[in-house]
């Protein structure tokens, strides 16, 4: 009651203030305005005014007190706050100078202590959205406040407090409770909201950690997750494509976000030093190998480039050169590869990405099929050659250069005497225009068609040229023992058990087996199937013996490790050649530095061992821990 009498006594006094201006007009323009020292009418009566308000320290404490308890109701939410007294006052305040001295400061200090109170409660309370939703709804309100009756001063202050005690304070809980579930939901609106906010309060470095932490997390969890290891790269490729839309779409496609998400890939996917190199290579063979499930070139295009991020990231990209090259080869020999041009084009890719000395293998392998298909089309158009071949065989021969392609452990076996005709033929012409070269036969990368007469039709088996061998004593036999087919064939245990278990317990089972257990064992009789009988013309026989085993994979591993070996030694003996004297923390730091795949202290120890041994090195006389480079 008191602020509406003295707001209605104000409302008279400037209307009669007024009407005093209006009939001494006059005297206001000439008089007053020609003496510096004299004050308007208006302007002594706003003097006379405050000097009555400031005779009365308790009119003005009641009338501060009364205001900032008017703004604490509204924003309480109580409609029954008479802003229109609110406003007037308060303005009131501005013309006679009184604002700062009398308001500001009791409004901020009050404001400040009701939104930390408000803070704490609504934090415990609400969910995370619903809390942002209510920051913005006040900042809005405390905007209007400022445009609608406060000084433009305060905006500044007012609203430093209210991001202050509502945002700063919590934004640790915010991003703790939840980032996450926004991320995991991609609730891209609320990301937005999120990231306006962080920006608003100068926090962005806090909302940039929580990605990366999410980011090494999710990714984090995909790449040691053995279990589901086959969805790995498409986990990755499918976590980064989200994330990369929600820095287009929330957080302004900042470039401080792109390096933490950088950053946060690289140390995920390289917590395991092989493993995600080796599943890229796979996931890739998966796409381009014939028969795989997908869509068009477009889609294919997509998903190399998907590939091609998740590639980046991976730091042992000689892990990933080796494993790839072998499923290429596989591909390429096997005729497996479901588009010539979209193979060249991802090896385009990785050139692009690597340079050429990343792909001089893979573009040598290429080569040398183009270079065989020419090989084989002088072969067969040569009179000579085909006077010495049989005419129901054909021959097809892949001439590879043993530097480019991967390494096969050889498979002794003995072949059928028409096949070793067919190789004497072949490598005669061969050499005779190529002198000076020497042909390896690899036996276990081998394919034939052969043509098996069943009681019920004829059919064509493709197999692998070990099966062959295995089939073709059938020609003279109906039934042979594991001993009688090991002794005729040559091959050994291992390998033959791998092809028998194909040929028999595959499922095409043109062999059968006594006694009908899973595995193959020495005893076993195995009997030709004349009964045999299927719907297709052309079976395929799978191939077992082409499966990935873990010994091959440990194989192409150890071979990686003994490359890096060399690449280990090279800058060792470079950092060295440069530095002449350099202690055993500091040489480990530059190499470290230089080299772009993780390894073991322990192992770089063992390198540097080894040089000293063949005298590139030579430890300090005084300090064992110092090295010296011999030239």
């Amino acid at each position: 009651s008191f602020l509406k009498e003295l707001e209605k006594a104000w409302q008279v006094y400037c209307n009669q203030l007024l009407t005093l201006r209006s009939i001494f007009l006059y005297l206001d323009r000439t008089f007053v305005l020609q003496q510096s020292t004299l004050k308007s009418i208006f302007d002594m009566g706003l003097h006379l005014f405050r000097q009555q308000i400031e005779k009365s320290p308790a009119t003005e404490r009641t009338l501060s007190a009364g205001l900032v308890e008017m703004v604490t109701q509204e924003r309480r939410g109580d409609t029954q706050v008479d802003r229109k007294v609110l406003k007037s006052l308060v303005k009131m305040l501005l013309l006679l100078g009184l604002y700062s001295k009398h308001f500001e400061r009791d409004f901020l200090q009050e404001t400040q202590r009701f939104y930390q109170t408000e803070g704490q409660e609504k934090m415990a309370e609400l969910e995370v959205l619903d809390y942002l939703v209510h920051c913005e709804r006040r900042l809005r309100e405390e905007e209007e406040k400022c445009s609608e009756y406060l000084d433009a001063f305060t905006f500044q202050p007012l609203t430093k407090i209210v991001e202050e005690c509502l945002l700063k304070k919590h934004l640790h809980t915010i991003l703790e409770k939840g980032f996450g579930p926004f991320m995991s939901d991609l609730k891209f609106q609320d990301l937005k909201r999120l990231y306006t906010l962080c920006d608003r309060v100068g926090s962005l470095d806090l909302l940039r950690v929580a990605l990366s932490n999410y980011v090494k997390q999710k990714a984090g969890d995909f790449v040691t997750d053995d279990k589901n290891s086959g969805q790995m790269v498409q986990n990755l490729i499918d976590l980064k494509a989200n994330i990369d839309k929600v820095l287009a779409d929330c957080f302004d496609n900042r470039e401080s976000f792109h390096g933490a998400l950088k950053e946060a890939f690289e140390y995920s996917i390289n917590l395991r030093q092989n493993r995600p190199a080796e599943l890229v290579a796979k996931y890739i063979d998966s796409k381009l190998r014939s028969g795989s499930k997908g869509g068009g070139d477009e889609e294919l295009e997509s998903t190399l480039d998907g590939v091609l991020v998740i590639f980046r990231y991976i730091s042992g990209k000689d892990v990933f050169e080796a494993f790839y090259k072998k499923d290429l080869a596989k591909r390429l020999l096997l005729g497996k590869s479901s588009s010539v041009d979209a193979e060249k084009n991802t090896i385009a890719k990785f050139k692009t990405e690597c340079g050429s000395q990343f792909t001089n293998k893979l573009e040598g392998m290429f080569k040398d099929i183009d270079i065989s298909r020419d090989i084989m089309t002088g072969f067969k158009n040569s009179a000579q050659v085909q006077s010495k071949l049989k005419k129901e065989m054909e021959l097809y021969v892949n001439v590879l250069t043993t530097g480019y392609w991967p390494t096969y452990p050889p498979i002794e076996a003995n072949l059928p005497q028409e096949l070793r005709e067919f190789q004497e033929v072949f490598k005669s012409y061969y050499l005779s225009k190529h002198s000076g070269r020497r042909l390896v036969w690899q036996n276990s990368l081998g394919q034939c068609v052969l043509k098996c007469k069943f009681n019920k039709a004829s059919k064509e088996l493709v197999v692998s040229l070990l099966q062959t061998v295995v089939l073709m004593l059938y020609n003279d036999a109906d039934k042979l023992t594991y001993e009688d087919i090991e002794k005729a064939t040559g091959i050994e245990p291992k390998e033959l058990k791998r092809t028998l278990q194909s040929l028999s317990l595959g499922k095409v089972r043109v062999l059968l087996k006594d006694p009908k257990t899973k595995e193959v064992n020495r005893t076993d009789t195995f009997t030709f199937h004349k009964d045999f009988k299927a719907p297709l013309y052309r079976l395929r026989i799978n191939q077992i013996q082409l499966k990935e085993t873990q010994e091959e994979n440990q194989n192409t591993t150890e071979r990686v490790f003994q490359d890096r070996q060399y690449q280990v030694d090279a800058a060792i003996v470079r950092i060295m050649k440069s530095r002449k004297m350099l202690s055993h923390t500091l040489l480990i730091s530059e190499l470290y530095s230089q080299l772009k795949f993780p390894i073991k202290p322990s192992d770089l120890k063992k390198r540097i061992e080894s040089l000293i041994d063949r005298e590139y090195l030579e430890r300090d006389e005084n300090n064992s821990n110092v090295f010296k480079y011999l030239a």
